[in-house]
């Protein structure tokens, strides 16, 4: 609010600043470009598009403002109702009468008067003088002049009628012209509770309508969040599912299982509460990245410890122990593993603050995942080191067993020979890790690269294209027929339109210019074997069969989300800025026809700054001056009868109406008969407009768009079939061969291209700060830059198989993907502390370092699987989903599973080798 508050104050030193007659600017309501939560439909069969506007505004909008958290309602149709007196020019110069005659009789006859109060039989009384206009008959009846004793009225030099002023808005639904309306969520409340209480007021507004009136929801974000919501849920309950069958296979003991399993949920309360204190809402990328395996890592470090030594505990009294023995060998047991296991959770809570100092829109997707991931992890942690282990001292009885299920076993024995076997070829066994990083550095640049992947809304976007000079009728006879070519594509439910600028000018456009947007069925009920982009081009097949017309294809959320970002309603904006505007849309149809030949580039479109036809009236100063007129009585003329200017309102109870004063369409439309428009002259005669003024039809820019103080004309388009960043790449490069550009002109790419230069950007600053982070605390957990450097080795293996499971789905680089990478350097070290504290500790009690280093990592192969397969799976549901919202999940959830499989190798072979070759036996050490 208080950047609005700035912004209000400039415009008011704006506006003064302005010409006279131009009104000054004003803020939009308080929302944001995201805030069409509700749009609705208006339909009739017997009422016109003015009388079901009149519906919208004096019935329906007023109560859906009521509702908490609505900005305000926006009506696309621009049919208003509205009083005109449309004059006769003929019968005007018969009688002597001017516009400007015309105009003040109406002003002075549509008045209220207040006469104060009298005083009569001890009590005071009113007075009130109604003298308005409130209808066409009492407009009819207003003396304009006398001639000779006889009134000349309104209706003898004039037509009264209802009518709709020129239309700048135009909507439309199934080929049928209606009204829509879309509801506008206030800035920072909840579009999923808003959307559900504008739904519930609309159900009662229906049934106060006339029974021929339709009110139906078109688009209602509600359903969106809840499907994205519903794909989250499944992934959580999935992955926790996961996570603790693995642990009961794994753990082999049901009941440490259970202790396990608890932390789940009050790990996730613990993420709630940090939630709802900093306001953090529950959506998609807040809850996104929640990983039930990951969280509870340090739980079952802890438990398998503990059933562990309470079994070698069991084994070595030869008897059930007693219930003070399994308490105290619990907290020996919970003593050995906290502070590995505390740092390890530490570590990757701190890889996700870097996170936090993401800005922009990469910061506004990610920081909520972050603080969620955070919230729950530092909640799991104090669990693990508090509640965990005073749950495994009371479940864990006297006589527990160590047992291993078929699988553990297997994996135990098979480890034993390929840890001795890493320990004798440590060359080799480090030589393969070394192919495997390099193999991964030249995979990595041949990914291609994207903003973040489109999350799929169910629905789609075209936007039809036509010439500038389109009018109303062809704007509405071209989108009605489009609409019924579309909705003959089986997957399509409905189909509805906005052309133009709609009331509130929260997204000014020509009328030609449309944004139609297709609701489709719910995937489960399309034709098998299609898929989205098959879909895409069959109705762009239809819409071809439509001619005059060119589309591109996006998403209603994408759609406002590239342009807000940077301008451009596509993925990619080609910026071509100069100062001669006719060289620039040169330069940018060439650059235009180079990008259509290009593999992936889809819905290519320059900006329409063509030249439009201007009629040009410009005053003769000598002329007026000869007749005694001033320019101020000529150009009232003109804005009022050609332009509809409002000159007065008429009311009908609560209900307010402009009244125009305008020359018929027959005149309007006809530049000669324009020229016979009379003006009023001092003496009382008229003289045509075109003594006074020359008037020739001219053209000009249809539009001129600046960016930064400069001149701009912008080529965009959207890929398909292709990453974005490879596709972008290609073009910079053809563009660079084949386009020369003139002195004075620049090139600057925008879209979610440009999101992704400066999130990338941001990302080379972050990631060097999470390694940071994470080397410092490997330091400070063993004391030992050795140490810390042989754990942090990790880090690129980890990555490795990140890039590697990027490259066998096929995904690109995103920031999405950037992220988990992120997650995965703290993630990658996790296991190596435990191994590590383990070897050390084996150390210190006096064991050779082979000796130390075999049974060690023995001894941790267990939790170190345990803890790599529930991090992991934790993630399967999400990599694997594919309910709506599951694609941004989908290439973070990849990298982390990727890159947790190959730091397990490295935690199992790799750190072993590495510990065996750079540490020293203390009996060396001695004999030194």
């Amino acid at each position: 609010y208080f950047a609005r508050q700035l912004v209000s104050e400039r415009l008011g030193v704006a506006g003064g600043q302005l010409p006279e007659g131009v009104e000054d600017p004003q803020m939009g309501p308080v929302s944001t470009g995201l805030g069409d939560i509700y749009m609705y439909s208006l339909e009739s069969e017997v009422r016109s598009p003015m009388d079901l506007r009149s519906i919208q505004d004096w019935v329906i909008a007023p109560q859906l403002r009521t509702v908490a958290g609505v900005a305000e309602v926006n009506a696309a149709d621009g049919s208003v109702k509205e009083y005109q007196i449309v004059v006769d020019p003929q019968a005007l110069v018969a009688r002597g009468i001017g516009v400007d005659e015309v105009v003040e009789a109406i002003q002075r006859n549509n008045q209220n008067a207040g006469g104060g109060v009298i005083e009569r039989n001890s009590e005071r009384v009113l007075v009130r003088s109604v003298g308005q206009a409130g209808n066409v008959p009492d407009l009819e009846r207003i003396v304009v002049k006398t001639e000779s004793g006889v009134p000349v009225l309104i209706r003898d030099v004039a037509d009264v009628r209802l009518g709709v002023p020129t239309l700048t808005g135009i909507s439309s639904k199934d080929g049928k012209e209606t009204l829509i309306a879309i509801v506008m969520m206030l800035k920072g409340a909840n579009g999923r509770d808003v959307a559900r209480a504008v739904d519930a007021k609309i159900g009662e507004i229906r049934e106060q309508l006339p029974p021929d009136v339709r009110l139906t929801t078109t688009y209602d974000r509600s359903h969106l969040v809840d499907d994205v919501l519903g794909t989250v849920r499944t992934s959580l309950l999935e992955g926790a599912a996961l996570v603790v069958v693995v642990l009961v296979l794994l753990l082999g003991n049901v009941r440490g299982a259970v202790v396990v399993a608890v932390a789940i949920p009050l790990a996730m309360l613990a993420a709630v509460t940090g939630m709802n204190q900093f306001g953090i809402s529950g959506n998609l990328m807040s809850l996104g990245a929640i990983d039930f395996g990951l969280i509870v890592d340090g739980a079952v470090v802890m438990v398998e410890n503990a059933v562990r030594r309470v079994s070698q505990a069991r084994e070595h009294a030869s008897r059930t122990l007693t219930r003070a023995e399994v308490r105290h060998t619990v907290w020996e047991a919970a003593r050995e593993v906290a502070k590995p296991t505390a740092f390890a959770v530490t570590i990757i809570t701190v890889v996700y603050l870097p996170i936090l100092a993401l800005e922009g829109t990469e910061g506004k997707m990610f920081k909520p995942m972050a603080f969620t991931v955070v919230f729950a992890l530092l909640g799991a942690l104090a669990l693990t080191l508090t509640l965990v282990p005073v749950l495994a001292s009371l479940v864990l009885s006297g006589d527990t067993r160590e047992t291993k299920n078929p699988l553990m076993a297997f994996l135990s024995r098979s480890y034993a020979p390929a840890l001795a076997f890493s320990l004798r070829k440590r060359a080799w066994v480090l030589g393969v890790a070394v192919v495997l990083l390099a193999t991964a550095g030249v995979i990595y640049p041949r990914l291609g690269a994207e903003f973040v992947p489109q999350l799929d809304e169910g629905s789609i976007v075209i936007q039809p294209v036509r010439v500038r000079t389109v009018d109303a009728e062809q704007t509405i006879r071209l989108v009605t027929a489009f609409e019924k070519k579309v909705l003959e594509v089986p997957e399509v439910t409905t189909v509805f339109s906005r052309s133009g600028t709609p009331e509130l000018a929260t997204d000014p456009m020509p009328l030609s210019l449309t944004d139609s947007y297709i609701m489709l069925k719910p995937r489960k009920e399309w034709r098998a074997g299609l898929t989205k982009e098959k879909l895409i081009e069959e109705l762009g097949a239809r819409a071809d069969e439509v001619p005059g017309q060119g589309y591109n294809f996006t998403q209603p959320i994408q759609m406002r989300f590239s342009e807000l970002a940077s301008g451009v309603k596509a993925d990619v904006g080609i910026k071509v800025f100069g100062e001669d505007l006719r060289a620039l849309k040169s330069k940018a149809d060439e650059i235009a026809a180079l990008i259509r030949e290009l593999p992936g580039a889809k819905d290519v479109e320059v900006e329409q700054v063509d030249q439009v036809p201007l009629l040009q009236i410009e005053i003769d100063r000598d002329a007026i001056a000869r007749h005694g007129i001033a320019i101020a009585d000529v150009q009232h003329v003109v804005s009022t009868t050609l332009g509809g200017e409002p000159v007065t309102q008429i009311i009908e109870g609560d209900r307010r109406f402009n009244l125009t004063v305008r020359m018929p369409d027959s005149i309007r439309n006809d530049v000669e008969a324009i020229k016979r428009i009379p003006i009023e002259t001092p003496e009382g005669g008229g003289v045509p407009l075109s003594a006074l003024a020359s008037i020739r039809e001219e053209s000009a820019p249809a539009q001129i768009s600046r960016e930064m103080g400069r001149r701009r004309v912008v080529v965009q388009f959207n890929v398909r079939g292709t990453d974005l960043g490879s596709f972008v790449a290609l073009a910079q490069r053809e563009i660079k061969a084949k386009v020369k550009l003139e002195e004075g002109m620049s090139l600057s790419w925008g879209g979610q291209f440009e999101n992704l230069q400066q999130a990338s950007a941001r990302l080379s600053l972050v990631v060097p700060l999470a390694l940071s982070l994470v080397f410092i605390l490997l330091f400070w957990t063993f004391g030992s830059v050795k140490q810390a450097l042989i754990i942090f080795t990790g880090v690129p293996l980890a990555v490795t198989g990140g890039v590697l499971a990027l490259a066998i789905r096929g995904m690109p680089f995103s920031i999405s993907a950037g992220v988990g990478f992120i997650a995965l350097s703290g993630i990658a070290v996790m296991n190596g502390v435990v191994m590590l504290s383990a070897i050390n500790r084996r150390r210190e009690e006096g064991a050779a370092l082979r000796e130390a280093v075999l049974e060690g990592a023995s001894e941790r192969l267990r939790p170190v699987l345990m803890t790599a397969l529930v991090a992991a799976l934790g993630f399967v549901p999400m990599a694997l989903n594919t309910g709506l919202g599951a694609e941004v999940q989908r290439p973070l959830a990849t990298v982390v599973i990727g890159g947790i499989a190959s730091a397990t190798v490295l935690t199992l072979l790799v750190l072993p080798a590495l510990v065996s070759l750079f540490e020293r036996d203390q009996v060396q050490e001695e004999r030194l």
